[in-house]
């Protein structure tokens, strides 16, 4: 049923914060936050609660979004991977679907082996990449094409190697990914730094380098940047917060407002450092515009990467600044 589109709109009855991951994955712990900071900032008199929905790279949470048109009360936790999905066939679907609402915060990428892994560094790493590339596995999460992937093909092109001759390993989840690195089956795994800290504290792995501009703090402050090394990889993952399709004028302005203030919340700022989050708010036509610039940011680098498949790069596309200083050599 379609709410008043009012300006006074409000929830009439509970929301639900859809994540794509498991219980503690990248997306759920971005939705918990979220929910926390809502309740602690919340006009309205109904719960906020998480549901999630994993599956398919994340995939599997749109098709519920889809069955839920005009209804204000469903948001999603969403990320780059809407364009990167489309733009490698794996989806048929990108935000232009939806009602994308704002964009919350930024995770950067952290490279980690084993604890026993005879890589200790990330110049160790480079060097096999350069000399020996089809020895080397990599674990990422979600799909082939997201940020996690252009990570790592950064430093392939940086060594000027083969992307088609490590072999790569595609989770669910990113700590799945995590798990794998400590089980012995990749050799490194790409995967938000959030994501790490489990298994980190646990002492099972080590982070070789993160695609931060800066280090992060905290339990990353003696992890060293890729930058730090001369190598250009600089790219970040968002987090943020889309509805269904055709919800009006005052429904979105009700979730602009609510989500502003969400942000500026004790709770957030609180989890931001716990998680090594980035701050990063954007919404309105400033969103748009960067959406729009970061998928034919997308299509470029997929292009040279041999993995664009649902539309063809545009000419003379300029890069997004949060995902890169200058465009990539072909991988």
């Amino acid at each position: 049923m379609r709410d008043d589109g009012s300006a006074n709109w409000r929830p009439q009855h509970e929301v639900e914060i859809v994540a794509g991951t498991s219980l503690g994955g990248g997306l759920d712990r971005v939705a918990r936050a979220l929910a926390h900071a809502l309740a602690e900032t919340a006009s309205w008199d109904v719960a906020a609660n998480v549901v999630n929905i994993p599956g398919d790279g994340a995939r599997r949470a749109w098709s519920y979004i889809d069955r839920h048109p005009r209804d204000a009360h469903v948001i999603a936790i969403s990320s780059p991977n809407l364009a990167s999905d489309y733009l490698t066939g794996l989806a048929s679907f990108d935000h232009g679907r939806y009602s994308p609402i704002a964009i919350l915060l930024s995770e950067y990428i952290a490279f980690a082996v084993s604890a026993a892994s005879p890589i200790k560094t990330g110049v160790d790493f480079l060097g096999k990449l350069a000399t020996d590339p089809a020895s080397v596995t990599v674990a990422l999460s979600t799909a082939l094409g997201n940020p996690n992937h252009l990570a790592f093909a950064k430093l392939v092109s940086h060594v000027g190697g083969d992307l088609r001759l490590p072999t790569i390993r595609v989770f669910d989840n990113a700590l799945d990914a995590v798990a794998d690195v400590v089980s012995g089956g990749a050799g490194v795994a790409a995967v938000t730094a959030a994501s790490v800290l489990p298994q980190l504290k646990a002492g099972n792995v080590r982070i070789l380098a993160i695609s931060s501009p800066e280090r992060l703090a905290g339990p990353f402050a003696e992890i060293p940047t890729w930058m730090e090394g001369a190598v250009d990889c600089v790219i970040g993952a968002w987090r943020g917060v889309t509805a269904p399709a055709g919800i009006d004028a005052g429904q979105r302005a009700f979730w602009e407002e609510a989500l502003k203030t969400a942000v500026d919340t004790a709770s957030w700022k609180a989890e931001l450092t716990r998680n090594c989050w980035s701050s990063f708010y954007l919404a309105g036509p400033a969103l748009r515009q960067y959406l729009a610039s970061e998928q034919r940011d997308f299509a470029v680098r997929l292009a040279q990467l041999g993995l664009l498949r649902a539309a063809s790069p545009p000419e003379n596309a300029e890069l997004s600044p949060l995902h890169a200083t200058q465009k990539d050599r072909n991988a």
